[in-house]
C-alpha cells in the first residue's frame, strides 16, 4: 500500500515561480505603473484621513503614516521600477516601504478595515472615469460639427436611400440630424453608464465590510465619487460596471460605423453626392486620377476596432461567477483601455472631416433625375387635388416613372404627357393639374418643402429640431462641467485634509 504524504509539509518550491513571474506578475506590475499609481495614492490618502477622522487610527499614528506615504512617493519613481517577484505586485511594494519607515507597532494599520477586493475595483473606476470623460468630451465635440453642418446644409438636397437604391430626396441637414440623435442618445448612454461608476466600492473589504466603524461615505466623498455603492457583496462582485460602460462604449461605434458606411458609398464615383477636400484625400502610387479618401476607410476600420475591444471586455464576463475574480479585473481592464485610445481617434477624426464635406449638387440633380425620385409627392398630390385613392394615384405615379426613366427623360420635362395618359385610364377623365403643376409637384424642393411635418426635413421642423438639439448638447455640457467641478472640488478637500494630517504633531 502506497503512504500518502501531505504536499503541503513537502513543498520547497519558492514564490513566484519563474513563468508566472513573466506571464502574468509583470505584466500586471507594469500596468498598474501605467494606469493605476496616481489611483493607489489618492486610495491610501482618502482611507488614512477616514482612519484619523473615525478614531480607528489615533491622530499621531496616522500621522506617520501620512508623511511615510510622502516620503515613498518622493523617493520611488514607479515608472522606473522593474518587477523583481520580491513582493507580489504594486500593492505589497506600498506595504513594503511603509514597514520601512514606520515603527514595528504601526506596520499595516493603513490597510485596517479594507482587501485588495475593495480597493482594486475602486481603482478601476478611478482610471475608467477620466477615460469616459473624455470618450464624451469628444463625442460632444463630434456632435457639435455635425449640427454645424446640419446647419449650415439644412437645405441643401441629397438623395437618400433605402435598400442601397434611390429612394426620396432629403436635405444633408436632415439625414444629419437623425445621426445627431443617436449620437446624443449615445451620449445619454455613456452618462448612465458613468452613474455607476461614481459609485464607490472603497471599505466593503473583502466581501462584508468591516468590524470597524469605517465612513464609507467619507471616502467615497474624499475620492470624488457620487455616494458609496451600497451592498458590500455586489462592490466586488457585480461588475455590471464594467459591463455597463464598455457596452455603451461599444454602441457609441457600432452606431458611428453605419454613418461612415454611408460616407464610404456617397463618396464613392459612381455615386459622387458627398465631395471631399483635398486635405483628406490621398493619391495613387500609380493611378493619376485616383482621389483616394482614406481617412473614411480609417474611419471604418478604427470604430470595427472599438467595437471589438468593448465586446470582448463584455464576453470576458460572460458566464464568470458572480464573486470577486480576476477575469474582470487587471488583464480584461488593460485591454480595455485600448477602447478609449482607438475610439478617441475616430471621433476626433470625424469631427474634422464633417464640416470639411460639401455636397455635390450637380451629382444629385442627376441622380434625382435618373431615379425620378420625387414620384412618390406625384401620388400624394393627385389624393390631395385630384381626390383618387393612395392605390389609385400609385398606380398613375408608378406608370409615369416607368416611362420617364425608359426614355431616360427628366420627370418634371419629360413626365406630363405619360402622366396625362396615365391618368385617364385610371379616372377616365382629365387631370385638372397643369403642366406647370405637375412639373412643381415633381421637384425636389417641392418634395422637401412639403414635408413640414414633426421629424421631418421641411425648412421649419428641421430649423426647431436642431436647435432642440444644441439645447440638449448645451445641458449635457453643463452637466459634465458640474461633475467635473464637483469631483475637482473633492481633490483640494482630499489634498487639505491629508497635508493636514501629515502636518500634525
Amino acid at each position: 500500500m502506497t503512504a500518502h504524504t501531505d504536499p503541503r509539509t513537502t513543498d520547497k518550491s519558492v514564490f513566484p515561480d519563474p513563468v508566472y513571474k513573466e506571464t502574468v506578475l509583470r505584466p500586471l506590475f507594469d500596468a498598474v505603473k501605467t494606469h493605476h499609481v496616481a489611483g493607489f495614492r489618492a486610495v491610501d490618502r482618502a482611507h488614512l484621513v477616514m482612519l484619523a477622522e473615525t478614531g480607528i487610527l489615533s491622530r499621531e499614528t496616522a500621522s506617520g503614516i501620512a508623511r511615510a506615504l510622502i516620503e515613498i512617493e518622493r523617493e520611488i519613481d514607479p515608472a522606473t521600477l522593474s518587477y523583481t517577484g520580491e513582493v507580489e505586485d504594486y500593492f505589497f511594494l506600498v506595504e513594503a516601504e511603509l514597514r520601512k519607515r514606520l515603527k514595528p507597532d504601526d506596520n499595516g494599520r493603513l490597510h485596517t478595515g479594507r482587501s485588495r477586493n475593495d480597493i482594486e475595483h475602486t481603482l478601476f473606476k478611478l482610471a475608467l472615469k477620466p477615460r469616459l470623460d473624455r470618450l464624451a468630451a469628444q463625442l460632444r465635440a463630434l456632435i457639435a460639427a455635425a449640427l454645424t453642418l446640419a446647419e449650415r446644409e439644412k437645405e441643401t438636397l441629397i438623395v437618400a436611400y433605402t435598400h442601397g437604391q434611390p429612394a426620396q430626396p432629403s436635405t444633408l441637414g436632415h439625414y444629419l440630424s437623425a445621426a445627431i440623435e443617436v449620437m446624443l442618445r449615445d451620449h445619454q448612454r455613456l452618462m448612465q453608464a458613468r452613474e455607476l461608476i461614481d459609485l464607490c466600492p472603497l471599505g466593503a473589504a473583502a466581501i462584508t465590510t468591516s468590524g470597524f466603524p469605517l465612513d464609507r461615505h467619507r471616502t467615497a466623498h474624499l475620492l470624488g465619487f457620487k455616494a458609496p455603492l451600497q451592498n458590500s457583496y455586489g462592490c466586488i462582485a457585480a461588475v455590471d460596471y464594467v459591463t455597463g460602460v464598455f457596452s455603451a462604449v461599444e454602441l457609441v461605434f457600432l452606431h458611428l460605423g453605419r454613418l461612415i458606411q454611408d460616407l464610404q458609398f456617397w463618396t464613392a464615383f459612381e455615386v459622387g453626392q458627398v465631395y471631399v477636400p483635398n486635405a483628406f484625400v490621398q493619391i495613387s502610387s500609380i493611378m493619376p486620377q485616383k482621389r483616394n479618401p482614406v481617412p473614411i476607410e480609417h474611419l471604418r476600420h478604427l470604430a470595427s476596432q472599438s467595437v471589438s475591444r468593448a465586446r470582448m471586455v463584455r464576453d470576458i464576463v460572460h458566464n464568470t461567477p458572480f464573486t470577486d475574480m480576476n477575469d474582470s479585473e487587471g488583464e480584461t481592464q488593460e485591454a480595455g483601455y485600448q477602447t478609449f485610445e482607438s475610439g478617441g481617434r475616430v471621433l476626433d477624426l470625424l469631427a474634422a472631416l464633417l464640416p470639411a464635406l460639401s455636397v455635390d449638387s450637380r451629382r444629385v440633380a442627376e441622380t434625382i433625375r435618373r431615379s425620378c425620385i420625387t414620384i412618390t409627392e406625384l401620388a400624394d398630390t393627385l389624393v390631395r387635388r385630384e381626390g383618387l385613392s393612395f392605390r389609385a394615384a400609385h398606380e398613375v405615379a408608378s406608370a409615369v416613372a416607368r416611362a420617364v426613366v425608359a426614355a431616360d427623360g427628366d420627370l418634371p420635362r419629360d413626365g406630363y404627357a405619360p402622366f396625362v395618359e396615365a391618368f385617364r385610364h385610371a379616372a377616365g377623365r382629365e387631370p385638372a393639374l397643369s403642366r406647370e403643376d405637375f412639373a412643381i409637384a415633381v421637384s425636389p424642393e417641392n418634395f422637401v418643402a412639403l414635408r413640414e411635418r414633426f421629424g421631418g426635413p421641411g425648412p421649419k421642423v428641421l430649423s426647431e429640431a436642431l436647435a432642440g438639439y444644441r439645447a440638449e448638447l448645451a445641458a449635457a455640457e453643463d452637466a459634465a462641467t458640474a461633475i467635473a467641478r464637483r469631483e475637482e472640488a473633492a481633490r483640494r478637500e482630499l489634498d487639505a485634509a491629508f497635508t493636514a494630517l501629515a502636518g500634525a504633531a
